[in-house]
């Protein structure tokens, strides 16, 4: 993969050799090689593909026409015989000097699927500049010009460019020149454009008209373009012109796109040139991501993003960057950047050298790095989104967040979370997750569980978040936040109970003025994703239209493991993974506004002592968490534990954190314990009186 080419030209052409005619002739044989293996011209109608003569030759008179093409797309090659003609006394003397060796064109392909058909393409770049400030797409100035007239010729976008009143001529120097003009075309890089110039002079009010055996020299006001290649169209200029070969302005033109080489015979002055356009590659169009309408509704459409996937090849790390809806729908496998890292163990710190080394080298192997390096270097141009299979390494964040990139990235779109881990992210993945949501990076997981695209959104005034389903987004941002804990091994005997109490939520949500509820604030419930009571809670609220979401760990069987391999449910609307290790940071991450406990072991243990030390330590607001079931559970459970904190002392100050606790075995009483507290008269907090249980109990 080459981004640094153009795939509608190809490098210069070189003289392999050259036969005279006459003075006025000579047939050229020329070879081009090193061709850009996506080069249009393989592709289509050998019709389509042009000899374009230099411009430095075609200034002086000197005209070149391909008459016989020979393309090796397996050798990436072509031969390309051209007839030379010498149009003037200048052009018949630098004719005699062209020899062997010397680079005098370059072939282009005029695809017509690429030409530009509506005008709306080229005028949005009007009073558009690229990164370096220059101008994509004017005519003598920013915003565009009055000496510029679009058309619609034959179903093709036709600029109309004014001419300006005079014409070039040559001072008696360029004979002189010459010499140094044919050596220096041996040298493909180098540029005659600028001493050239050095032997013209502009004839202000000079008649633009030509006469037979002339060359008419003729200028526009500046030329900018940087999104799209330009080719005079010869059957619309006045007629008895002629444009040379040299037709097509690439779109590196800046400022120096204004003369134009025209020869025929007629008396009547020309007064424009017209152009057609055709479109590069579409990461290079400039292209804003506001102005992809089509590639945002496949982006909208996950049926379109899955068929996209699909196209990836099977379990490779893979990425690709989109920046067109076309380009979208017609991904194939070749499309998608294959590379597979190999990582090394680091040496530590100590060995910073080496450690810089290797850390680069990963880098550089992975899928997306061809895509973000080539924004760096500006070879990518056009916005767009990276599809990846698998979510990126951390170790890309500089990347990503670097300004380049993330101004033309509108969006990372990937399968997997990890190709080590399967479905679960790591620390430093949601981390990252965190940098791009606030750079504005938006990240979506196209997830094969849920069959949804869901995107990363962190609730307010937390550095956590989930993934959520598109049309879901600001449920989640603005949703209060209830949450079920309880053991996987068991799923019975609460259905009934917890649905009434989600029930009787709702219904108070209606006459309720509180912060966490009132008529338009939405729910939604958390658990740990599993089966049993996490389950449970998840089907019921999915049945209730509550967003139903989890914070899932990796439970998977382990030689060191000794739990039961939790299952993801398949209730889970929203959700974020964390690997087995982190179970600390995925319970911190809860943020749960009124957490219910039912039945459960280790875990709940683990799950309720955290909910007591976050109100204990003023991470979250006191508010009433609901212990269902009966007293004497409870009771077995928690009474001990407080008491013998109680005795020793060391709860001292915090024994107000029991009167968050309510035991309740009916939905009345649950229902009861919320319509206190969202009205105030619930006395909960650090002026709250001690439970001797460790827990309020009215029964």
């Amino acid at each position: 993969m080459d981004l640094t080419q153009l795939d509608l030209v190809t490098p210069d052409a070189k003289v392999t050799s050259i036969e005279k005619i006459d003075e006025r002739t000579s047939l050229a044989k020329v070879v081009i090689e090193h061709i850009y293996p996506a080069f249009v011209g393989f592709e289509i109608e050998p019709q389509l593909v042009f000899f374009n003569v230099k411009s430095t030759l075609a200034q002086i008179g000197l005209n070149g026409i391909g008459e016989e093409y020979m393309l090796d797309k397996k050798a990436r090659r072509a031969e390309v015989t051209v007839r030379l003609r010498a149009i003037g006394p200048i052009a018949r003397e630098m004719l005699a000097l062209i020899t062997p060796g010397a680079y005098i064109g370059k072939l282009f392909a005029a695809d017509p699927r690429r030409r530009v058909r509506d005008a709306d393409y080229l005028t949005r770049m009007f009073g558009r500049s690229d990164r370096k400030g220059r101008p994509l797409l004017s005519l003598g100035g920013m915003q565009g010009s009055d000496n510029m007239i679009l058309d619609k010729v034959d179903g093709r976008t036709i600029a109309y460019l004014a001419l300006r009143n005079g014409r070039i001529s040559y001072e008696g120097t360029i004979f002189g020149f010459l010499p140094t003009m044919a050596k220096a075309l041996h040298h493909d890089a180098y540029s005659l454009r600028n001493m050239l110039h050095l032997h013209q002079d502009w004839i202000e009010g000079a008649p633009r008209n030509v006469e037979e055996d002339e060359i008419l020299l003729v200028r526009t006001s500046p030329l900018h373009i940087r999104t799209v290649f330009a080719r005079v169209v010869d059957d619309l200029l006045s007629c008895g012109y002629t444009h040379t070969t040299a037709s097509v302005l690439q779109p590196d033109t800046a400022a120096s796109g204004d003369v134009y080489e025209l020869y025929g015979t007629s008396k009547r002055e020309i007064t424009d040139i017209p152009l057609e356009f055709y479109t590069l590659e579409p990461y290079r169009e400039h292209v804003f991501y506001s102005d992809r309408d089509q590639l945002q509704a496949c982006l909208e459409d996950s049926k379109s993003l899955f068929t996209a996937f699909a196209t990836a090849p099977t379990d490779e790390r893979a990425s690709v960057f989109v920046v067109k809806g076309s380009q979208m729908e017609q991904l194939k496998s070749e499309d998608w950047v294959v590379r597979p890292p190999v990582f090394h163990e680091l040496p530590g710190i100590t060995h910073g050298t080496r450690q810089a080394l290797l850390i680069a080298r990963f880098i550089e192997q992975q899928p997306s790095y061809p895509f973000l390096k080539a924004i760096e270097d500006g070879e990518i141009t056009s916005q767009g989104v990276l599809l990846t299979r698998y979510f990126p390494s951390p170790i890309m964040k500089r990347m990503l967040l670097s300004d380049r990139v993330s101004s033309c990235l509108k969006g990372i779109y990937f399968q997997y979370p990890s190709a080590n881990h399967g479905q679960f992210f790591s620390y430093e993945d949601r981390a990252i997750m965190n940098d791009l949501y606030k750079f504005a990076i938006p990240v979506y997981w196209v997830d094969e569980i849920t069959g949804k695209i869901l995107q990363y959104v962190q609730k307010p005034f937390r550095e956590t978040g989930m993934f959520v389903p598109l049309n879901q987004t600001e449920t989640f941002i603005k949703a209060t936040t209830f949450g079920v804990y309880g053991s996987n091994l068991l799923s019975g005997g609460f259905d009934e109970l917890l649905t009434d109490i989600l029930k009787g939520v709702l219904e108070m949500q209606k006459t309720t003025n509180h912060p966490l509820l009132k008529a338009d604030t939405p729910l939604v419930l958390i658990t740990g994703g599993g089966p049993g009571a996490m389950e449970t809670g998840n089907r019921i609220a999915k049945e209730l239209k509550i967003l139903s979401g989890a914070r899932i760990s990796d439970f998977r069987s382990t030689s060191e493991s000794v739990v039961n391999e939790q299952r993801q449910n398949p209730y889970i609307e929203a959700k974020m993974t964390y690997r087995h290790y982190e179970l600390v940071e995925r319970q911190a991450e809860f943020n749960l506004d009124f957490p219910i406990f039912v039945t459960g072991g280790i875990g709940t243990d683990f799950e309720y002592c955290l909910e007591e030390v976050r109100r204990k330590v003023g991470c979250v607001k006191p508010t009433p968490i609901l212990l269902v079931g009966d007293v004497n559970y409870w009771k077995d459970k928690i009474t001990s534990r407080f008491q013998a904190n109680l005795s020793h002392g060391t709860i001292k100050g915090s024994e107000w954190v029991s009167s968050c606790f309510f035991c309740v075995q009916t939905a009345q009483e649950a229902l009861e314990v919320y319509r206190k507290y969202f009205s105030g008269e619930l006395v909960i907090g650090k002026d709250s009186p001690m439970q001797p249980l460790g827990f309020v109990n009215d029964q």
